[in-house]
């Protein structure tokens, strides 16, 4: 029931593809465990070197046999004032010595020109490596690089949080677009507007988008079981990314207590903030959150802060303590559940089976 044309054009069994969470949690493990079990496993290729993509394209290709793709973050424009950043260190030397960190005296700021050279390098190695699907967020690449992907016949996936980001990723050669719901966990995708006017809940953009565009939506957001997967379908997605679902898997990269964040939290403990990162982003409320709530406005762009707060994030991690981590979740982490990759994809199939069974049955 559920090989529909989305499966067929991504050549897996399932219309539904693990979102791409950088940062570790998409091991390699969990990519191929994914695409081993019928889904499309993405590698989240976003804080990655072009050497450690290849590494880890490389070894995913030793797991499966099947299909995965690939997730870049697209370069943008970001502030860097010399004044901002040094206001936001002073704020966050206090989260270090909280921590036992060494405050941070010098600071590096990324450098725009180096972070676009990394990505294109990244490309390169996609293209190299004969990777069949690549996806976008942050925005859309220029004409030139999805001209190059293209022309080597690799499969193109943009990310929209409005019908009009979803138009000029269809305008600009996209093959898919993934319509990223407000429910949905980790960073905010949008690049037209600011991300107050992209929040859009995923049962209102769904429809807006498929009737506004040609190519398959893929619908992102809060999603975690099969009744969600048969919601997306009846409003007019062709299938299902999902993140959160996948994070708490076994075979996840996201530190245990990030793991066990999710797995107990409740839905309005869920937040947005731009204070570990300098982009919006949902995720499970701490101490960190709390703290920083009064100065995120004034927190340079990302990736600078993203860069400021990196030392924090790596001490809280191997302190095990979760309240200065990022846990990123999206908005149902009561239906999270620690299980396999295959244990998940199985169960979300079946229901939505079911469930789709029981409507065709009531009309």
């Amino acid at each position: 029931m559920l090989k529909n044309d989305l499966a067929k054009r991504l050549k897996t069994r399932y219309p539904m593809i693990q979102a791409p969470m950088a940062g570790g949690i998409t091991t390699p493990e969990l990519v191929a465990a994914v695409s081993n079990a019928g889904g499309l496993g993405m590698i989240g290729a976003g804080y990655l070197t072009a050497a450690q993509t290849k590494e880890q394209i490389r070894e995913i290709k030793q797991l499966t046999g099947n299909l995965f793709g690939i997730n870049f973050f697209v370069p943008g424009g970001f502030e860097a004032a010399n004044e901002k950043i040094t206001a936001a260190n002073d704020i966050l030397n206090r989260i270090r010595k909280q921590l036992k960190v060494e405050a941070k005296a010098e600071i590096e700021v990324p450098d725009l020109h180096r972070v676009q050279n990394q990505f294109l390098a990244q490309v390169q190695v996609a293209v190299e490596e004969k990777v069949p699907v690549c996806s976008f967020t942050f925005g859309i690449p220029s004409g030139e690089v999805i001209e190059r992907l293209k022309q080597n016949g690799i499969l193109l996936i943009g990310t929209a949080t409005t019908v009009d980001e979803a138009v000029e990723a269809e305008q600009a050669g996209m093959d898919m677009v993934v319509a990223q719901g407000s429910e949905a966990g980790g960073h905010r995708g949008n690049f037209l507007k600011d991300h107050e006017e992209s929040m859009i809940g995923l049962m209102s953009l769904v429809p807006q988008v498929a009737d506004n565009v040609r190519i398959p939506v893929i619908a992102a957001g809060g999603i975690m079981d099969g009744r969600g997967l048969a919601a997306a379908l009846c409003l007019g997605a062709k299938g299902v990314q999902m993140g959160t679902a996948f994070l708490a898997c076994k075979e996840s990269g996201a530190h245990q207590a990030h793991k066990e964040a999710v797995l107990h939290a409740k839905e309005d403990e869920l937040v947005l903030t731009r204070s570990f990162s300098g982009k919006w982003a949902r995720g499970v409320k701490n101490a960190f959150i709390s703290e920083m709530k009064p100065h995120e406005a004034l927190f340079p762009d990302y990736p600078v802060q993203n860069a400021l707060t990196q030392d924090i994030r790596k001490a809280a991690g191997k302190q095990n303590n979760r309240e200065f981590m990022s846990l990123w979740s999206g908005q149902s982490p009561r239906l999270a559940k620690h299980q396999t990759a295959k244990a998940l994809i199985d169960h979300v199939i079946k229901e939505a089976e079911e469930t789709m069974g029981k409507m065709s049955q009531s009309l």
